[in-house]
């Protein structure tokens, strides 16, 4: 436990926070340790890992639209970026495992290892609180999210593209609105001084202004 501790930066004050996270059900199981494996902690981390992870994309991408917040947050905690966390720190050296889950390649399994990294960000939650938890899930995180965004602001772009032409002015036009309250469907103009260079249509008024500065980046060939 002192070499994962070292990896992780933080050392324990109870240190049966961190047995507990790493113990798999097939262990808890195998020795008799009813309630003793990790499920629970599971359960606790999943949420602070959406927490935290919401809490920094609304803070620092103030403009992108509630849609395109949850496709970054769900690619953030999903199951695969989990269990490349955990293979960053060897996750998988840690954990207790019964001889059958062992011989059947449990260590490498991404399911086992992604339940362990939210149970230990449980762990961390529960014996230091929330300004030591986290900091470790943000530098996992982060980097995650850098390395592969979801969302194109086509809005910024053509706005950036525009301005290097003195005197031009990039308006966008709400052309029409319909359907029911519960399915709206917004049409959008790019304007270019009084020329259409860019036309959007989506459920929300964000999403056709972002369609429109896509179509009019493509006439221009960007």
């Amino acid at each position: 436990m002192n070499l994962l501790e070292a990896k992780i930066g933080y050392e324990f004050k109870n240190k049966a926070l961190l047995e507990r996270a790493l113990t798999h059900s097939s262990y808890a199981n195998e020795n008799h340790l009813e309630h003793m494996d990790n499920e629970r902690l599971e359960f606790l981390g999943d949420s602070i890992l959406g927490f935290i992870t919401a809490e920094y994309l609304f803070s620092n991408h103030r403009d992108l639209p509630e849609g395109e917040l949850t496709k970054l947050r769900a690619y953030a905690v999903c199951e695969k970026s989990l269990f490349g966390f955990a293979k960053k720190i060897r996750l998988g050296d840690f954990i207790n495992l019964s001889r059958g889950e062992q011989k059947t390649g449990g260590r490498e399994r991404a399911s086992v290892l992604s339940d362990a990294f939210e149970a230990l960000i449980a762990a961390i939650y529960l014996d230091g609180g929330m300004d030591t938890v986290k900091p470790f899930v943000l530098s996992f995180v982060v980097p995650c999210l850098n390395e592969k965004p979801v969302f194109k602001d086509y809005k910024t772009t053509l706005q950036e593209v525009i301005q290097k032409n003195q005197g031009d002015t990039l308006t966008y036009v709400l052309v029409s609105e319909s359907g029911p309250d519960h399915d709206k469907c917004f049409e959008v103009e790019a304007h270019l001084n009084s020329n259409v260079i860019g036309r959007g249509k989506a459920g929300s008024k964000k999403k056709a202004e972002q369609e429109a500065a896509r179509q009019a980046l493509e006439l221009m060939g960007l």
